[in-house]
């Protein structure tokens, strides 16, 4: 709206079968740059914007959100990765 641009992406990256390395990036967007990242290695929000810097801290402090954002990589990342090998393996 208004020649505004703004999105979220959700990403699950992995490389091996077993799914230990297996990580959760959450990427909130404004104009096409990521202005705050959720990354599960790193296990908190992190902001690249003043208003990132600020919306990170703030969500960071907020231990519900924090929770329920580390447990999207369980919840949605391994189960939907196990579909992926399983596919991928069954048509080899």
């Amino acid at each position: 709206a208004n020649g505004y641009y703004h999105s979220r992406w959700v990403k699950c990256i992995w490389s091996s079968h077993d799914l230990s390395d297996a990580v959760l990036i959450d990427n909130v967007i404004f104009n096409k740059d990521v202005y705050i990242q959720f990354n599960s290695t790193v296990g908190e929000y992190v902001g690249y914007t003043e208003h990132g810097v600020y919306n990170a801290q703030l969500w960071n402090n907020n231990p519900g959100q924090l929770q329920g954002e580390r447990a999207e990589l369980e919840r949605v990342c391994k189960p939907n990765a196990e579909i992926d090998q399983s596919t991928i393996t069954d048509k080899s």
